[in-house]
């Protein structure tokens, strides 16, 4: 293997959950006792934990035992015994050990106390069958739960290690993917997989991106569309540019994302904790009552007492419960970076089921936030040509979509449309730009902008209102004295749009559009999508009051945006969901609690309906470990309950929480 491409991996693989990352996967034991996270609580499952041939041996000699205790062979069995437990459980043992002596109360220190417990009062056979059956139920736990901590990180072996890099004198040679530097340009050949992201700088194809974005179908590629590393080139051969390293491709960062959100704990799974941390030694307590009561009081012998009160010790280590949630989360975060769907922690994931309204920007989100000019004019006997002059000049400073449509469809159409210099460009939030050129302040804004200076007369209107029913957009070129363009730009509502809307409105989610574009558009572009309600000429202040309207009557509101302005209003839903495809913005992106990595608006019902089939498990899995916990302990309260049972149900419902968590990974639309 490629040592730099190894090395980036080992990296990211660094990053994942392991100690570090116990809290969210695998340190299911850490709160008993003392609330703390005990990183050492329960990871010696990979380190203390001896392999499966070992495990069978000791449980053939944990039988042995058995046996020779039913046929009234002492010694024998406790030979056997012995052996068992060294085989299997000294590992976990003087874990338990040193737990104790640092007065912490895990799985590992009450199996101690059990085991020593069982053997002080000559339960040789119960106490070798408890250890082997512990260690094999947590070598099967751990295998389980490896399967949730590492899915997401198989995406990284989807990108080859190796890239066609093609020469200054259009050669071509074959070096490390991960020493390949932005601006590179690489070969894709027909059926190859990408190496890195990038852009198409020659040729058409078809490419399947699903395992990035969650495509279902290949997306057509054509120059200037965006190549994400580890999707398939199916026909024709690709030329594209590179724009992030190895480190800083799309599938690195959804699977550094992913394992960071592992590690940032649910709210439900902090209550567990805390819930756990307060369990466990009221239980203790219990036990030890039961220990010292039930002679006095029931009539029990002390050395039965002493074996219920053993057994109710082991059933107290809340494993089932604590490891109840994060192997539910991780597996729904899973599920949902499969789909496209990048879901920044336990928090956000359950914070979904609860919204009741979804705000919605329109540029961008509704529409592709790819729009063209349709139609220009010049108004009142202005020169046609020094006005796209002008409005081309305005329009290539700025990055919003409807600048840049109508600088590239000035662009396109004239070569007399050039350019010229400008001077104190500014940006007018949500009204357009503003510059100083050939010493006049000229300003393309839309018709809000015209309307505060004064500028707009009948006529004006009537030609705005006119396209604006059509669901364009209008901006308008103009200085102090008066209006010299008018520009209209259409941009088309997204493919599923509709479709993403009804899925909405069928959870019980009222979908509402906030729009900086004028009412008319933004009502024309609604109308299209199947939205009712509609509001148009919203400033970024305006937005945040409307989410403070619609969390009155709604209670739970998201908005879902992929602009710079939008930022705000991401920050101050109750949720936000940022559309991250290749002209989303990265403030966007890192403000919202999710993200649409493929633009694709029904993936915001999939995202809702999967939290809340999450939040069911999550309560079926909390359920029925407390229903096994408090039957174990009605059990030895009778005094019927035993160690080897104790363990199984322990480990045994540990098993069946994960085994439903694991579920979520195949979650799909339902």
């Amino acid at each position: 293997m490629n040592h730099a491409l190894h090395a980036h991996r080992e990296g990211a693989r660094a990053r994942a959950p392991s100690h570090a990352d116990d809290d969210a996967a695998g340190n299911a034991c850490a709160p008993c006792g003392s609330g703390a996270h005990d990183h050492g609580e329960k990871d010696h499952g990979h380190g203390a934990l001896p392999g499966w041939p070992r495990i069978a041996l000791a449980l053939l000699l944990a039988a042995g035992a058995e046996l020779a205790h039913a046929f009234q062979q002492p010694w024998p069995g406790m030979l056997l015994a012995l052996a068992s437990i060294a085989l299997a459980g000294l590992g976990v043992y003087r874990m338990g050990l040193k737990d104790l002596a640092r007065l912490r109360l895990g799985i590992s220190a009450l199996m101690t106390v059990a085991v020593t417990g069982a053997v002080l009062i000559g339960q040789w056979p119960e106490a070798a069958m408890v250890m082997a059956l512990y260690v094999a139920a947590e070598r099967i736990e751990h295998g389980a739960m490896d399967k949730a901590r590492h899915a997401i990180r198989s995406l990284l072996d989807l990108a080859p290690e190796v890239a066609d890099v093609v020469q200054a004198d259009a050669s071509v040679r074959r070096q490390p993917a991960a020493q390949v530097p932005t601006g590179a340009v690489l070969r894709i050949a027909p059926g190859a997989r990408v190496p890195l992201d990038g852009v198409v700088t020659q040729g058409t194809s078809s490419v399947n991106q699903a395992p990035i974005t969650g495509e279902s179908q290949p997306a057509d590629k054509a120059v200037g569309d965006p190549l994400y590393a580890g999707s398939v080139n199916h026909q024709g051969e690709l030329l594209m540019r590179v724009t992030a390293a190895a480190s800083g491709t799309l599938i690195a960062r959804i699977v550094h994302a992913v394992e960071q959100a592992q590690a940032r704990r649910a709210p439900t799974q902090r209550f567990v904790d805390r819930f756990a941390a307060v369990y466990t030694p009221i239980v203790f307590t219990l036990a030890l009552t039961l220990a010292v009561a039930a002679p006095l009081f029931m009539g029990w012998t002390w050395p039965h007492a002493a074996y219920e009160a053993l057994a109710l010790l082991v059933i107290a280590c809340p494993c089932a419960l604590v490891i109840s949630t994060p192997v539910t989360v991780v597996s729904a975060l899973t599920a949902a970076a499969r789909r496209g769907v990048l879901i920044k922690g336990g928090s956000a994931l359950e914070g979904a089921r609860a919204l009741r309204a979804i705000a919605l920007d329109k540029t961008g989100t509704l529409t592709t936030g790819r729009p063209a000019l349709v139609h220009w004019q010049a108004i009142e006997g202005a020169n046609a040509e020094r006005t796209a002059r002008l409005a081309r000049t305005l329009a290539d400073r700025s990055d919003h979509p409807v600048s840049r449509a109508i600088a590239s469809g000035l662009r396109a159409e004239s070569t007399a449309t050039a350019a010229t210099a400008v001077a104190a460009f500014t940006a007018l939030p949500g009204r357009g730009v503003q510059g100083r050129i050939d010493d006049d302040v000229w300003a393309l804004g839309n018709t809000r902008l015209a309307q505060e200076r004064g500028l707009m007369n009948e006529r004006l209107s009537e030609l705005s209102a006119r396209h604006e029913m059509q669901g364009r957009a209008v901006a308008l070129l103009m200085n102090e004295t008066g209006v010299q363009g008018l520009f209209a730009v259409a941009d088309p509502l997204r493919e599923h749009a509709s479709e993403a809307m009804a899925r909405l409105k069928a959870l019980g989610i009222h979908p509402v559009v906030l729009s900086g574009d004028n009412a008319t558009t933004v009502r024309a572009i609604a109308d299209q999508a199947g939205i009712a309600d509609a509001r148009g000429g919203l400033l970024p202040e305006d937005k945040l009051a409307a989410l403070s309207e619609l969390r009155a009557t709604h209670t739970s509101v998201a908005m879902v945006g992929d602009g710079i302005n939008d930022a705000p209003a991401l920050a101050a839903a109750d949720l936000g969901f940022a559309m991250g495809g290749a002209h989303a913005s990265a403030m966007a992106m890192e403000t919202a609690g999710i993200v649409l990595i493929n633009d694709d608006l029904r993936r915001v019902a999939d995202t809702v309906r999967l939290s809340r089939r999450a939040h069911r498990v999550l309560w079926q899995n909390i359920g029925a470990a407390l229903f096994v916990k408090a039957a174990f302990c009605l059990l030895a309260v009778a005094g019927v309950a035993t160690l080897w049972m104790a363990v199984a149900a322990d480990m045994g419902v540990s098993l069946l929480v994960i085994a439903n968590g694991l579920r979520l990974r195949r979650a799909g639309n339902s």
